[in-house]
């Protein structure tokens, strides 16, 4: 059969909830040995380690084609990924593609897998036609930076839902074996009721990774892609969206992925730059249960680290991040004792399983909601109102523009200020 069936045919029937049921032999006789086609659009150092950890995943699998809108970027990218795995990374000339329109070349490729690893501004574009395409896909967080790009995102994963296609999300807790355990021990009622929970995501800057010196001869755009951390309409602000997004998807799973019905928040930005983000914030999220979610996010240098969670419960407290492994204490005491795993890692591995097995994950709808978690908490930071689950679902406020090349020129929001910034 592993003759007969071809890698199309393959992904034919992988893609076909319908076609797995009737053919589980098939499945099973091809899935092994036949050769995953991988993509990678954004070739940064989050996609560079995503294409890594997607070719440590599966051993059949090749990396045949990238994309980028720097030459400089592919360039070292592709050498690193070179020196890591040069049997497997099989990227010929007229398969580095570069500008605005590389993904739907990369797309166009042949490929089976894409990794969306560019600035989450674009993310819902490219989700969109890799899922047209057929394309199962790994879609680094965040899902959008604004709610017009989370609608799209949700109607992309339930389009790929309906293909049978995958969509694994950069929200990677949930891949963690530790944190698994954990909440393994909450849903058997090891902390009782969950009365509170209150999480931490204090880090350094995000200067170490971009922000660098630019450059006289890089126009505004050049310059505003290659600092996008700092810049809402291609970022969603990382302290919020991509630090507060790991945590608010952490406290997500511990309540059973019910979302809150509101939030407000209070935050700012001390550190002097360019940019129109906030570096630090405090969230409170209400749940019709009453139970409230409290969130703290610092990006700044020099001051108190800490990424921890803080599950409150009627018989107890379950912590993970103050320490090297989840505990619990109280009634039903509890310490995860394994090793843990690389959850990174993980969620490829389990990602490339299920293609295999004809049965892949699809974390677009919870990505989503995470990232809307995030973007009311921001709405609300921002304003200074108190701002439901309906009005940040519905907003219509669009950061990013229909299309865009690199004589378009962006007119940065300004930087917030509670009280006065306005919601829409």
């Amino acid at each position: 059969m592993n003759d007969i069936i071809t890698r199309r045919d393959f992904l034919k029937v992988t893609g076909s909830l319908s076609a797995t049921a009737g053919f589980p032999g098939i499945i099973n006789a091809a899935g092994g040995t036949q050769t995953l086609r991988i993509g990678l659009i954004g070739c940064g150092g989050r996609g560079t380690g995503a294409a890594m950890e997607a070719l440590a995943a599966d051993k059949n699998t090749v990396l045949v084609a990238m994309g980028d809108v720097f030459e400089d970027r592919l360039a070292s990218s592709l050498d690193a990924l070179q020196k890591k795995a040069p049997e497997r990374v099989k990227v010929e000339k007229d398969k580095r593609f570069l500008g605005f329109d590389a993904y739907r070349k990369v797309i166009a490729s042949d490929v089976d897998v894409v990794l969306l690893a560019t600035p989450p501004a674009f993310r819902p574009q490219h989700l969109k036609a890799a899922v047209e395409a057929g394309k199962h896909t790994f879609a680094e967080c965040i899902a959008a930076v604004d709610a017009p790009g989370v609608r799209s995102f949700l109607r992309s994963s339930e389009l790929a839902a309906s293909k049978g296609l995958g969509i694994l999300s950069g929200f990677c807790w949930r891949y963690d074996n530790s944190a698994r355990a954990a909440k393994q021990q909450m849903r058997a009622g090891a902390i009782g009721d969950i009365r509170a929970i209150y999480a931490t995501y204090y880090r350094q800057s995000f200067t170490l990774h971009y922000g660098k010196q630019r450059r006289p001869e890089w126009s505004d755009l050049q310059w505003q892609i290659r600092d996008w951390a700092d810049f809402l309409w291609l970022g969603g602000d990382l302290c919020i969206g991509l630090s507060g997004g790991h945590s608010a998807d952490k406290m997500a799973w511990w309540m059973n992925d019910v979302m809150p019905i509101k939030a407000v928040g209070v935050g700012g930005r001390q550190t002097p730059g360019e940019g129109n983000t906030f570096d630090h914030c405090e969230i409170t999220y209400e749940y019709a249960s009453g139970v409230r979610g409290f969130l703290g996010l610092r990006c700044q240098d020099g001051c108190h680290n800490e990424n921890a969670d803080y599950i409150i419960g009627s018989d107890g407290v379950c912590t993970i991040g103050r320490g090297p492994a989840p505990v619990i204490t109280g009634a039903h005491p509890w310490t995860f004792a394994d090793k843990r795993n690389r959850m990174h890692q993980n969620e490829h591995d389990e990602f490339f399983a299920s293609i295999r097995s004809g049965k892949p994950i699809n974390d677009g709808k919870r990505m989503a909601h995470t990232t809307l978690m995030t973007l009311m908490g921001r709405m609300a930071t921002y304003t200074g109102k108190e701002i439901t689950w309906e009005q940040a679902l519905n907003s219509k406020q669009q950061l990013v523009p229909d299309e865009i090349d690199w004589d378009t020129k962006i007119e940065l929001t300004p930087q917030a200020q509670p009280g006065v910034t306005k919601f829409f």
